[in-house]
């Protein structure tokens, strides 16, 4: 893939993750070689930073440190020998962020697992934000908010080989476990979880395993992989983020909810673009007619993570949650 393809594949997904659009394409019309992204995309969070330094309120100065993470997580989706600088980079700005903006919010982490937990102590609900194959904490940070306006406490977390744990975890279809230790970290009696991507897998399995999760929605989640089938690039991904090709081979095979799915007890909503369409990749809309509380809700023009479709799916995955947790209507939750 050359710079231009890789920019346009990226486009939704980085508008969708918050950047401004106009800057993307200032920052990537330049780009020569998929080698340049990483360090274009360091540079200007960096710049970020620096705007934060120079800010005139502590409001503008978190507002900087949180569009630099965003920045920083994108500069790991090329996959060089920048990404893991990259991830600490977005990691350490999320944080600076949080303890301007939101005094309030709690680091917690434990075996496999790390990440923010924010909103009111007394909230009616928590949920947990399930990052993908090469996603992270930084990266829905909008989905987050619109949890959080729902009265909603959220924690927004990185597993094993996600984000700033790349370096020292591998990933583990196991994902229940994951969560179980979240869950007792949290110190909450139940939780409803959100998965994107191959987050969408573990939140599906997490959900038929784990009797603690209360509800579920999934965004783009696979509900089986073909490893042979799967394009050179995502197979390339997994096996650095598994630990090698033979252990991507064998987590893909381990990707298969046809058997999990009859066990999912919560309230399910599974989202899909239309335009979704990777080899290999089974969508989600088996998982929903399986799952005996399952609802499906197919976007036809969104694509990957439906960045280019956020009304379309936004509020109602919400709403679907807030309703699960709360026993009432989506504004039950609000303050």
């Amino acid at each position: 893939m050359n710079a231009r393809e890789f920019v346009a594949a990226q486009w939704t997904r980085a508008t969708g993750a918050g950047v401004d659009p106009h800057e993307y394409r200032r920052v990537t019309d330049g780009l020569a070689d998929v080698a340049d992204w990483a360090p274009s995309f360091l540079h200007t969070g960096y710049a970020y930073l620096e705007r934060a330094e120079r800010a005139g309120s502590s409001v503008s100065a978190g507002e900087h440190l949180l569009m630099a993470a965003r920045w920083f997580h994108l500069a790991t989706l090329a996959h060089d020998a920048e990404a893991q600088r990259a991830a600490v980079a977005a990691d350490r700005a999320l944080g600076r962020a949080f303890s301007v903006l939101e005094p309030g919010a709690r680091r917690v982490s434990g075996e496999g697992f790390t990440g923010w937990l924010r909103g009111p102590s007394d909230a009616p609900g928590t949920v947990v934000i399930v990052p993908g194959l090469d996603s992270a904490k930084e990266e829905f940070l909008d989905l987050a908010s619109a949890l959080l306006a729902r009265g909603l406490a959220v924690f927004a977390m990185d597993g094993p080989g996600q984000g700033v744990l790349t370096a020292t975890t591998a990933l583990r279809p196991d994902y229940e476990q994951v969560v179980g230790r979240v869950v007792d970290g949290l110190g909450v009696e139940r939780v409803g979880l959100v998965g994107l991507s191959l987050g969408g897998y573990f939140a599906a399995r997490a959900a038929a395993l784990e009797p603690r999760v209360a509800a579920v929605a999934t965004v783009s989640g696979p509900y089986r992989l073909d490893w042979g089938e799967l394009p050179p690039p995502v197979r390339e991904i997994m096996a650095r983020r598994a630990g090698g090709a033979d252990a991507a081979r064998d987590f893909a095979h381990h990707v298969d909810l046809a058997a999990l799915a009859p066990r999912i007890a919560a309230p399910l909503l599974v989202v899909d673009g239309g335009q979704d369409v990777i080899p290999g990749v089974t969508n989600g809309e088996a998982l929903a007619g399986l799952a005996p509380h399952g609802d499906y809700l197919s976007v036809p023009h969104g694509d990957h993570l439906l960045g280019n479709a956020r009304a379309d799916w936004l509020p109602r995955l919400v709403d679907h949650v807030t309703r699960a947790l709360t026993g009432g209507s989506a504004a039950a939750g609000c303050r």
